[in-house]
């Protein structure tokens, strides 16, 4: 049996990018781990990516989350130096 993060291997994102999909997407880790791999595929599915991640970054501002959007900025930024379109 696969863990969890042999998983995120497999996809290609780090944990904390597949805790963003799974946030803004209301999914498991697991299924958010599927999806971004899927995604992964074209440049409009890591420019979806992305999108997610800047929303995630807004959410948690407009909740007063400071710490999370920082967070979140991080991974956005993480994201954008690994996976280029």
């Amino acid at each position: 049996m696969l863990s969890l993060k042999e998983c995120f291997d497999f996809c290609g994102l780090t944990g904390d990018e597949v805790h963003a999909i799974a946030e803004h997407e209301h999914l498991s880790e697991l299924s958010a781990a599927v999806r971004g791999q899927s995604l992964l595929q074209t440049e409009r599915g890591i420019g979806e990516i992305r999108r997610f991640i800047r929303e995630d970054i807004e959410s948690a501002k407009s909740r007063g989350r400071h710490h999370t959007a920082q967070e979140f900025a991080k991974v956005l930024a993480h994201f954008k130096e690994t996976h280029h379109s």
